[in-house]
């Protein structure tokens, strides 16, 4: 396959932690799944049909070519990703899936293991989680069931992707200098060298408060991790992943794009 044109044609996501499901369409072990978790979704599947050597997975060694059928991802870390796979390999051990009915003869391995990730994005702790469900390729997509859709902050997308490591910008390059001056806007306390600081993707805005305390401006349903909310100052609508996410170093050039308009 063209590189060139998986480049042009694939989206590009930053400090990407996400969960997939392989399909074999090798002959002799044709619909088998494998779910993972990964960083880099490229070089995973070349690493699974490269075998064990080249950092492939014993289980899919020797049984392709595997394909990535899909990919869950917005994880906030490798940690919460890697419960994610081990409860979306083992319903039948997680507590959280105890609802989760067994395969029924007439479902596939595949569309079994749909069904039962479409009942973990509607339940906690996922169920609140900025996550994105990507088709990778179009052969493989499966509409939900209409009782197990995801929540409307979940995106549905297709296509390829491209993984992106970003880091944090450091202080002095914040559109804030002088960091002894930044006041939370919600507490209107100084804030302090030691804490986190989140502020508005509108670069013209002005906002920047305590993560707690934006938090719990966002939220109305007595959980601690807010989905969305209004921004304090500007109130525009924001996800409470996106503004996470840009805290860790992403969307620093739709926030450099945006700042020049």
């Amino acid at each position: 396959m063209n590189m060139a044109k998986i480049n042009e044609d694939a989206d590009n996501e930053e400090n990407l932690h996400g969960c997939y499901l392989l399909y074999c369409t090798n002959t002799r072990f044709k619909g088998h799944t494998y779910i993972g978790y990964t960083v880099n979704p490229n070089r995973r599947i070349k690493q699974h049909n490269h075998g064990v050597k080249s950092g492939g997975a014993k289980r899919t060694s020797n049984r392709g070519p595997w394909e990535m059928a899909l990919l869950i991802y917005g994880f906030p870390n490798s940690v919460s990703a890697l419960k994610f796979e081990w409860a979306w390999q083992h319903p039948q051990k997680s507590t959280r899936l105890q609802h989760v009915t067994g395969k029924s003869p007439k479902e596939t391995r595949f569309q079994f293991r749909f069904r039962v990730v479409s009942e973990m994005l509607r339940i906690g702790p996922w169920h609140r989680l900025p996550l994105t469900i990507r088709w990778l390729k179009q052969h493989y997509v499966i509409e939900f069931n209409p009782l197990l859709r995801p929540p409307p902050h979940m995106p549905i997308v297709y296509g390829p992707v491209i993984t992106k490591k970003v880091t944090p910008k450091s202080n002095d390059e914040s559109h804030l200098d002088n960091e002894e001056t930044i006041r939370c806007c919600v507490c209107q306390r100084l804030t302090k060298s030691r804490d986190i600081i989140l502020g508005c993707i509108n670069r013209r805005c002005s906002m920047q408060s305590h993560l707690m305390c934006l938090a719990g401006s966002f939220n109305d349903t007595g959980h601690i991790i807010p989905v969305e909310g209004t921004c304090p100052v500007c109130k525009i609508s924001l996800l409470w992943g996106d503004l996470i996410r840009q805290n860790q170093g992403c969307y620093q050039n739709l926030v450099e794009e945006v700042s020049e308009i």
